[in-house]
């Protein structure tokens, strides 16, 4: 799996480059119940006991991981998946570790079933928010349930350019991968057509796409529908490029076999030559020791989860965060 030390050492204080990190932060759930949601299972008369000291261990896991992760700054924008709702995102950012760092936040209100959500924290400072837009994905209409909206944000940031981050977190693969594919099938045809009618209508496009979508990079959603494939010797400008196909490790580990589903895709426009551009090696998985455990069952480690079955352990999530660097040359 890939270290960050390099990341750690990045000297952010003159705005040299533009940290992007995304985090499925697993169950990031308030202990009240909200009437519409199904709520049930994070509740403190519920099996788990989730009370509210567990609650705010679970805001200053996050608020840790966030801050660990460079040496001077915190990320400019963080994508945050599996968070409740706006309690949960107000806690975070203004009654936690994070609250020096003077983070803003927008996300969804999505139908999903049990009120799960996607977030977007950012700087203010760095990220200048010009809009946010709330895209819906019907997965009912072709017999699914509900499932999260896909987060679109543009912002100003330091060189002049704009940059549009989508954040999505698609449809689980309970009930088998084969059986729930057509719903992230459908999740990435909406998310691909969004992306190219902003790249189609922006005279110089710098767009991300970032979150957890449940599938690989070779599995059909994110490498034929959206089109998204390790980049080359050569890019398009208009062509979306997957930084985290072929990288080693996961995000992920299931029955002992790590595997990558939280994605960090670009447009090619972002590989050139402009004011604001990255590359292949300038995405990694965060690994940092203390987000992992060892796996007793099958052996090396797995990411530190804060339940394990319904014995609370009080670790930070199940998957691992990723992280990407944008370097500026105006």
């Amino acid at each position: 799996m890939c270290w960050v030390a390099g990341f750690i050492l990045l000297d952010l204080t003159a705005q040299q480059s533009f940290l992007v990190m995304e985090y499925n932060v697993e169950n990031f759930f308030d202990c009240r119940h909200d009437s519409l949601k199904d709520d049930f299972e994070f509740m403190p008369d519920s099996p788990r006991g989730w009370n509210y000291g567990k609650f705010r261990k679970k805001v200053e896991n996050i608020a840790r991981v966030i801050l660990s992760v460079s040496h001077e700054n915190v990320p400019d924008i963080v994508g945050l998946c599996e968070i409740e709702n706006d309690f949960c995102a107000k806690t975070l950012v203004k009654y936690s570790q994070l609250k020096e760092a003077g983070y803003e936040y927008v996300m969804t209100d999505s139908p999903d079933e049990r009120g799960i959500d996607v977030a977007l924290l950012y700087q203010p400072y760095s990220f200048k928010l010009i809009s946010k837009k709330i895209i819906p994905v019907p997965t009912e209409s072709i017999g699914g349930r509900p499932t999260r909206d896909i987060l679109h944000v543009s912002g100003n940031i330091v060189t002049g350019d704009t940059l549009d981050v989508f954040l999505a977190h698609f449809p689980s693969r309970s009930g088998g991968w084969r059986k729930s594919e057509k719903f992230r099938l459908m999740a990435a045809k909406i998310l691909k057509s969004a992306a190219d009618s902003v790249m189609n209508v922006r005279s110089n496009p710098n767009v991300i796409i970032m979150g957890d979508f449940n599938d690989y990079p070779d599995s059909k959603s994110v490498s034929e529908v959206i089109n998204a494939s390790k980049p080359g010797d050569t890019v398009e400008k208009k062509a979306l490029y997957n930084l985290m196909d072929g990288k080693e490790g996961g995000t992920y580990r299931y029955r002992g076999q790590w595997g990558i589903l939280d994605q960090m895709i670009v447009n090619g426009n972002l590989l050139g030559n402009g004011n604001i551009r990255t590359g292949y090696s300038k995405a990694c998985i965060i690994d940092f020791p203390f987000l992992l455990e060892e796996d007793d069952k099958y052996g090396g480690t797995t990411p530190f989860r804060m339940y394990n079955g319904m014995r609370y352990k009080g670790g930070y999530s199940d998957h691992l965060p990723v992280l990407l660097e944008l370097e500026f040359h105006p």
